[in-house]
């Protein structure tokens, strides 16, 4: 018996399958032939900046232009300026309450906007200024509305979360609600037979909501043009998605609608993505799609959080260092010989002129009146013979 325990039997090594995990580099897009200053050049994404659930990956070979490629590059640049200034005036105390910003995530907001259509529609949930604006509002508007003055685009009595325009439907402060609002802006699209999808964005951590399911659940039942935007940023307040969901590829969590995981870093990747799937919904009337954009913010979940407790800074640096979105779309920039470095510095600075001017009319509009809280109650035409406001004895009649 003693020569048998002595006696070694040969180890099982399990074989774990090789699993491609997708790429959130920011600059792996290469350059395929020579760039033009004027015509369409063609360039190559990584092969591993999708992941497919039940559909094919989109092309890889994508034409772009230089001047798309900068307007990119102002927006970007324009947008993360506009958050930068919302943080310093929360932080001056003249902007109270929520404010979520989207520092990071630019390639998302930007590339969205220029992958659908004018009449399409796009609802997200709070984190939602950068939208706001590409979607036909302006900077003066977004600040005005965090000051809660009247040139705000709600007019100052909105603030943060409750932001609008014709083709977008906020800014949504409840979480996850603002998912099932976007399957019935697309039924109504199916309904009047509209050329037109809606893009529905929430963020990992409202990807748990019971109401996110139902309305998978009823936009695959009715195949309505609805596509499905989870901003995975790796974070849902302060817990990561490892701590809060089983499942963290969201693109797969539709069951029977298929799903494609984007590196939401690239925004080449990020606009080609949102192409197919607006093909998928509104060309091919295939149904439902769900997008998993893998992106990052900066800041933490909101104004209050200073989002180092549950992650390090060194992790937040990283990030920042080697896969920003902006410096990302730079390097891509002057690498193929589009423009140089002081040309984009002088974006730069036009993009921050831009912000502060804004930021300086939004300041000097004045706060609303005491007789606007009685307007924007009700649709126009709807409203009721008269409202009450905050004791019995005081009545606003139409």
């Amino acid at each position: 018996m003693s020569s048998l325990a002595r006696l070694r039997l040969p180890r099982r090594v399990a074989r774990i399958p090789f699993i491609r995990t997708i790429q959130t580099t920011a600059d792996t897009t290469q350059l395929q032939d020579n760039a033009h200053e004027t015509e369409p050049f063609w360039v190559k994404i990584h092969e591993d900046s999708f992941q497919t659930y039940n559909c094919d990956k989109p092309e890889l070979d994508v034409k772009v232009t230089k001047n798309e490629l900068l307007h990119m590059y102002r927006q970007m640049q324009t947008m993360r300026r506009m958050e930068m200034a919302a943080d310093a005036l929360y932080k001056a105390k003249m902007i109270r309450g929520f404010c979520h910003l989207a520092i990071g995530q630019e390639a998302v907001s930007v590339g969205l906007e220029h992958g659908i259509t004018k009449n399409d529609k796009v609802i997200t949930s709070y984190r939602c200024h950068p939208l706001a604006v590409l979607r036909g509002g302006t900077i003066q508007g977004v600040i005005g509305e965090l000051l809660g003055r009247q040139i705000g685009m709600s007019h100052g009595k909105g603030g943060s979360m409750h932001i609008f325009t014709p083709s977008f439907f906020g800014g949504n402060g409840i979480v996850g609600a603002q998912v099932p609002l976007g399957a019935g802006i697309a039924f109504a699209q199916k309904y009047t037979e509209e050329a037109t999808c809606t893009f529905t964005l929430y963020g990992d951590g409202a990807a748990n909501q019971g109401q996110v399911f139902e309305a998978f659940n009823m936009a695959k039942l009715w195949d309505l043009p609805c596509v499905f935007v989870c901003e995975n940023n790796k974070y849902g307040m302060g817990t990561s998605a490892e701590r809060s969901s089983s499942n963290t590829q969201y693109f797969t969590r539709g069951d029977k609608i298929p799903g494609l995981q984007v590196n939401g870093m690239d925004i080449i990747a990020v606009k080609q993505s949102v192409e197919y799937a607006r093909r998928w919904t509104v060309e091919d009337k295939k149904g439902p799609l769900l997008l998993e954009f893998v992106t990052y913010r900066y800041g933490g979940h909101s104004m209050s959080d200073p989002g180092t407790t549950y992650r390090t800074r060194e992790e937040v640096q990283r990030m920042r260092s080697t896969q920003d979105p902006i410096r990302g779309l730079q390097r891509y920039i002057e690498e193929w010989g589009l423009a140089s470095e002081q040309e984009l510095k002088q974006i730069d600075k036009e993009a921050k002129s831009t912000v502060d001017n804004a930021v300086e009319e939004a300041k000097a509009s004045p706060i609303p009146d005491t007789k606007d809280l009685w307007t924007d109650i009700y649709y126009a035409g709807t409203e009721p013979p008269f409202m009450r406001g905050r004791e019995r004895e005081e009545i606003h009649h139409y």
